[in-house]
């Protein structure tokens, strides 16, 4: 069985340098259509879906944490305050700079250890296992 790093790390960082990718060419296509960038910043696949800033963070987020749930990895909290395209790039960029630090050997003997995520709803907390937050929660 892989790792848990080997299960979450390396595909956080190829999906995010992926993401970088698709960005630049997303920005390019509304400058050489001389279309808003806003078109695409502010676009949603449904109407009750929130735009693609807060897509971007929620990819970075969910990235990060694993490494701070499952192997007690500590980074600052980052605000969700992107909302241009070079904001984006530099959210990612950082995402994939705290990811590269991260050693495998901070994952080993996680995969019982105990993830809660604390909700604040009335439904209460979630709680997994090291395996089961990375393989249920965290990689899509």
């Amino acid at each position: 069985m892989p790792s848990l790093y080997d299960m979450s790390i390396p595909i956080f960082l190829r999906a995010l340098t992926n993401q970088l990718t698709i960005l630049h060419k997303a920005e390019s296509h509304c400058l050489s259509h001389n279309l808003p960038l806003s078109t695409l910043l502010e676009a949603r696949l449904a109407p009750d879906m929130q735009p693609l800033p807060f897509q971007i963070q929620g990819i970075s987020n969910t990235s990060k944490n694993t490494a701070v749930r499952v192997a007690g990895i500590s980074v600052e909290a980052w605000a969700d305050d992107e909302t241009t395209f070079p904001q984006l790039y530099a959210r990612i960029e950082r995402t994939i700079a705290f990811l590269e630090t991260v050693k495998p050997e901070a994952f080993e003997g996680k995969e019982e250890g105990e993830v809660v995520i604390r909700t604040g709803a009335a439904f209460g907390d979630l709680k997994f296992t090291g395996l089961s937050y990375v393989q249920n929660f965290a990689v899509p």
